[in-house]
C-alpha cells in the first residue's frame, strides 16, 4: 500500500469512516493501482455508514474485481434474499486462480464465510496471508473462536511483517484482551494511545471500554460508551456494550435492547436474544 493512501486506509482501520471517504476524495494523480485501492476503501468507508446503495450503484460490471468484490459486500449486507448468491459468487471466484491472487477478492470472501458463521472457509481464505488486513482478520476470527494461544501465533508473523501499523496494534489489542489477566492493562493502552493519536472513534472507545469492563470498572466503561454512543447512535456493538453495562451497574437495559431491534439487519445478539427467549416460553408452558 502506497503511503499516499495512509490517511484513507488509517481512518478506515480506527473506525473515522467520513474522514476516510474525505480524504480518499482529495487524493489526485494516483497510479492505477493505488486509485484502486483508495476507491476500495473509500467504498467500504460507505458501506460502514450503511451508503449500500450508492456502492452498487457507483460500481460497474466494468470496474476493477477488487472493486467488483466490494460490490458485492455491499449487496450482501443490504439484501438478505440476495445473500446465498453472493456466497456462490465467492465460491466460484475463489476457484479462478487468477481472481483468488486478489487480496480483496480473498478479503471479501473471507468477511462474507465469517458472516455466514463459515469460519473454516473464512480461514482458508485469511490464510493466504496476501494482505495485513487479511493477517488481521485471521487473529480476529481466532479470538472470536477462543483460540487466543493461535491468535498470539499469527500475531507474531504480523508483528514481523509491519509492527508499527494501526492494523498490527489493534491486532495486539485483541489478542492481549483475550488473553486476559495482566494483558488487559495493555490492551487499554493501545486503544487509549490510538484515539489521543489519531481520533477518538466509536470504535475505539468501544475496545477501551471491553478493557475497562474486564477489569471490573464498569462506571468508567460507560463513560466510553456513552461519548461513542454520541458518535454514532446506532451503532450494534455500542448498544450491545451499553446493555451489558447497564446490567452490571443495575440499570435497566429495555432502552437498548429496544434500539437494537429497531436495527436493519437484525443484529446476531438480537437473534441470539429471541431464540433464548423463546426457549424460555416453551419450558415455561411445559410447566403451566
Amino acid at each position: 500500500m502506497g503511503d499516499s493512501l495512509f490517511p484513507v486506509y488509517n481512518n478506515f482501520f480506527i473506525g473515522n469512516y467520513q474522514v476516510a471517504i474525505n480524504e480518499g476524495y482529495e487524493l489526485q494523480g494516483l497510479s492505477v493501482t493505488d486509485a484502486t485501492e483508495r476507491d476500495c476503501y473509500v467504498y467500504r468507508s460507505h458501506i460502514a455508514l450503511g451508503n449500500h446503495q450508492l456502492v452498487i450503484d457507483e460500481i460497474t460490471d466494468e470496474s476493477p474485481t477488487a472493486l467488483r468484490a466490494v460490490k458485492l459486500l455491499a449487496t450482501y449486507k443490504s439484501r438478505p434474499h440476495e445473500r446465498e448468491q453472493c456466497v456462490a459468487t465467492c465460491q466460484e471466484w475463489l476457484s479462478d486462480e487468477a481472481l483468488a491472487a486478489n487480496a480483496n477478492v480473498q478479503l471479501i470472501s473471507a468477511l462474507v464465510f465469517a458472516a455466514e458463521d463459515n469460519l473454516v472457509e473464512a480461514m482458508k481464505c485469511c490464510h493466504t496471508s496476501l494482505s495485513l488486513e487479511l493477517m488481521g482478520l485471521m487473529i480476529h476470527l481466532l479470538v472470536k473462536m477462543d483460540r487466543p494461544e493461535l491468535a498470539e501465533k499469527h500475531l507474531r508473523s504480523m508483528q514481523a511483517a509491519d509492527d508499527d501499523a494501526t492494523l498490527t496494534q489493534l491486532a495486539t489489542a485483541w489478542v492481549n484482551l483475550a488473553q486476559g489477566g495482566s494483558k488487559i492493562q495493555d490492551a487499554f493502552y493501545v486503544y487509549q494511545e490510538l484515539g489521543d493519536k489519531y481520533a477518538w472513534t466509536s470504535k475505539l472507545y468501544n475496545g477501551s471500554a471491553a478493557c475497562q469492563m474486564a477489569m471490573g470498572r464498569y462506571d468508567d466503561a460507560e463513560k466510553d460508551l456513552v461519548e461513542a454512543i454520541n458518535r454514532d447512535s446506532k451503532d450494534p456493538d455500542t448498544l450491545q456494550n451499553l446493555a451489558v453495562c447497564a446490567l452490571h451497574l443495575g440499570k435497566p437495559t429495555t432502552r437498548f435492547l429496544n434500539q437494537l431491534k429497531t436495527l436493519a439487519p437484525k443484529p446476531f445478539a438480537i437473534e441470539q436474544l429471541a431464540a433464548f427467549e423463546a426457549q424460555f416460553d416453551a419450558a415455561k408452558a411445559a410447566y403451566a
